[in-house]
């Protein structure tokens, strides 16, 4: 196993305010003060927060993160926001290819692939998100779907391009719904994603890249999680909003 720190990872979605994120953000800051340094924490707040985000979290130990970007450095595309933009609103992650992305507004792995291309070359750290559906899953097709979005997603990048690459795997049936893959479900999906990297990209990439799970993490399941060898960490929803149940995620050793 390479040098895996886990990281726990906050997507507000489209929730809070300015006003709200900061409040949140500085609780975080507070409870991350004494939380366990090997533990990396990550928050994405909405594009209108995350400056005065960066502001309030400059000093402490978490990384902000946007929700998505655009592959283009600048122009004509109303409503979008390119690398620069992020990285000067202080911004050294960003999500990409969050299942609802995909759901809702037509996201591919061909999009995908070119917005993490340019997240690499702006220096962001791609987390990149790929899962089945509850009708995938069901009709067996779970590892085909997954490998599918692997193989599109990450093509003509080399292991050395993406030694700061960052997977997320989200059931899109465990997104929001209260129901999780049981610890089992996850750590076999997660060996599975890490031996089609080490087939795909190398052994040396394989064993650094940080595989996070998401779907419906909460405190009480949390610790059995990251038992899993092969989970490295956990990109949250919901359970990101309230800074103390968030507290109690980042402090899963406590």
């Amino acid at each position: 196993m390479g040098n895996r720190n886990p990281l726990i990872a906050g997507n507000w979605k489209m929730n809070k305010t300015g006003p709200e994120s900061v409040a949140t953000a500085k609780t975080i800051a507070t409870l991350a003060s004494n939380s366990p340094a090997e533990i990396e924490i990550m928050i994405a707040p909405t594009f209108t927060a995350l400056a005065l985000v960066a502001e309030v979290i400059s000093s402490s130990r978490i990384f902000l993160s946007a929700q998505n970007l655009y592959w283009e450095e600048k122009g004509a595309y109303t409503g979008e926001i390119s690398a620069d933009m992020l990285l000067a609103a202080g911004c050294s992650h960003v999500i990409i290819g969050h299942s609802e992305r995909r759901l809702y507004f037509g996201e591919t792995d061909n999009t995908i692939n070119k917005k993490i291309k340019t997240a690499i070359n702006a220096k962001l750290i791609p987390v990149f998100c790929i899962g089945e559906s509850e009708e995938d899953r069901e009709s067996g097709k779970t590892f085909s779907v997954l490998d599918k979005q692997v193989k599109k997603g990450l093509e003509g990048f080399s292991s050395t391009a993406l030694a700061t690459l960052i997977i997320a795997y989200e059931p899109v049936w465990a997104i929001g719904t209260g129901k999780t893959a049981s610890k089992d479900q996850a750590q076999e999906v997660h060996l599975y994603l890490r031996n089609l990297i080490d087939k795909l990209l190398g052994n040396t990439l394989a064993n650094s890249i940080r595989i996070l799970y998401g779907g419906s993490v909460k405190p009480d399941n949390i610790k059995e999680l990251m038992a899993m060898p092969d989970i490295d960490g956990a990109l949250v929803g919901g359970a990101s909003l309230d800074p103390e149940t968030f507290g109690k995620l980042f402090n899963y050793l406590k």
